[in-house]
């Protein structure tokens, strides 16, 4: 997954971030819907746009880029989307542009065309390594810099954000969706881990409620039941009656004579067949 795929699942997904980055109340949030939008004359599509949902036209839309990448011509192609886009559309909201770069060293500013445009007040660039503390101290920003955090500090980090979200979100879905997050920027940031790794890593109290825990529980459930199964047919094959194996392993008498009629159902299936 691309890092500009991840930054517009976060926006899709808890959209008071992105207003959390610009200072702009958590409760804006709910004025708007993250979408995307096709400019048909050009094939354009602009990934990532917060339109406004409620009929107060002072409300200005925005257009989102994130740029982890140099691009000398990214400024050429997002006026260019940009203008498209209102003569298409022409939006009864004004606009504003948002440029999210990791730090200046990846913006290519083309000055000779832009520097007029990139000055005017309907235009931010943000640079996530240039957020001041108090900026980063909050819950949403922290999940973006995980992003861009180095990756021999990414573990420590997303835990320290677990244990946050534990504690500063009280509604449950909320709080799972925000773990399912943290562990897709982490299968992205360190591919090599393996989804129980990274299930102990945010050992959480309510870990069993997460996709990742699911997941993992439902292929242990499914291998604890393929042994449990073999073991029983072997001991069946050596002649042992069905209370027999019921008491080597613990089991209910039925469940085993329901495992050894089923291996005779499927084989005898599996005769006709052949």
């Amino acid at each position: 997954m691309k890092t500009d795929s991840i930054f517009y699942n976060i926006f899709q997904e808890f959209p008071f971030v992105f207003f959390a980055l610009l200072g702009i109340s958590a409760d804006s949030a709910n004025q708007y819907q993250f979408t995307s939008q096709e400019i048909k004359q050009l094939s354009f599509r602009l990934d990532g746009l917060f339109l406004p949902i409620v009929a107060d036209s002072q409300l200005p839309f925005y257009i989102v880029e994130v740029q982890f990448q140099p691009d000398p011509t990214l400024y050429y192609r997002l006026f260019a989307e940009l203008f498209i886009y209102l003569k298409q559309y022409q939006p009864p909201h004004p606009w504003q542009l948002v440029v999210i770069y990791p730090n200046r060293q990846t913006e290519r500013e083309s000055n000779i065309h832009f520097q007029e445009m990139l000055a005017l007040p309907q235009i931010t660039r943000i640079y996530i390594n240039e957020l001041s503390a108090s900026e980063t101290a909050s819950l949403p920003i922290k999940v973006l810099k995980l992003v861009i955090e180095p990756d021999n500090t990414a573990e420590n980090f997303a835990i320290d954000l677990a244990r946050q979200a534990e504690t500063e979100i009280s509604d449950s879905t909320v709080r799972e969706n925000f773990i399912n997050l943290l562990e897709t920027i982490i299968l992205y940031k360190l591919p090599q881990k393996t989804r129980e790794e990274i299930a102990a890593m945010l050992s959480l109290s309510d870990l069993k409620k997460t996709r990742v825990y699911q997941e993992i529980f439902e292929e242990v459930q499914a291998e604890a039941k393929q042994r449990e199964k073999a073991a029983i047919l072997r001991m069946f094959g050596l002649g042992l009656a069905t209370e027999q194996i019921a008491i080597f392993l613990d089991l209910p008498v039925a469940e085993v004579a329901a495992t050894i009629a089923e291996a005779q159902k499927e084989q005898a299936e599996q005769a006709e067949q052949n």
